[in-house]
């Protein structure tokens, strides 16, 4: 009887955790707490880019007999993907408008929630052996500048081993003069000329004002 009960208990907590495994999450609450402290990584599929982020739909371990009964009750809908440790700028949004294509497959690793949306780094295939991350790839291009990574304790090894790794692509863009930072650059140079005329202007004045005085 005990080796029964022992086994029925096994089998419960195996068909719980099928269970989570294979749940299909339609909104950022759905999500265990557990999983996002653990950083687990979530499969899904791109439907949309907006200004907010990307809206993804989770695409969960499939299970067949398990499955098949989740499907009756699972409600639809998306997922509020941000791109962690990044500030966007437009132009970062009409590049992923324009790079990614519907439907795309894609993983996401939870990093943190914030209300309705999730801070993830975002992986997207690119051939049979590599993949992309897409927060990298975004400051890279200068299309972004590297941020806070909210959710993760700013004390954690982790933060710091990402922060690292998006300060040395944002770092990889500037040096190149790409996106932002190309204007960024031109607008510091127009500023700087502005600001030498203005000083040659006064150093004229002065010089006639002191030849008019003697």
């Amino acid at each position: 009887q005990g080796l029964s009960a022992g086994a029925a208990v096994t089998a419960v907590l195996l068909l719980a955790r099928s269970l989570r495994v294979t749940t299909k999450f339609t909104s950022a609450l759905e999500i265990p707490a557990e999983f996002v402290e653990k950083n687990v990584k979530l499969r899904g599929k791109l439907h949309h880019v907006t200004e907010k982020g990307l809206e993804v739909e989770h695409i969960p371990i499939s299970i067949p007999f398990i499955t098949a009964i989740q499907r009756k009750w699972q409600s639809e809908g998306l997922l509020l993907i941000r791109l962690a440790g990044v500030e966007m700028a437009p132009s970062g949004t009409a590049w992923l408008q324009r790079e990614l294509s519907p439907q795309q497959p894609l993983w996401f690793q939870l990093l943190g929630r914030e209300g309705s949306a999730l801070e993830c780094l975002v992986l997207v295939n690119k051939g049979r052996f590599l993949s992309l991350c897409l927060n990298e790839e975004l400051l890279s291009q200068g299309l972004g500048r590297a941020a806070r990574i909210e959710g993760l304790p700013h004390e954690s090894r982790l933060y710091w081993k990402l922060h690292k790794r998006l300060l040395r692509a944002e770092l990889k863009a500037w040096k190149k003069n790409k996106g932002i930072w190309k204007e960024e650059k031109k607008s510091e140079r127009i500023r700087g000329n502005i600001s030498s005329s203005k000083l040659v202007q006064r150093l004229k004045e002065f010089v006639s004002w002191f030849r008019g005085s003697r």
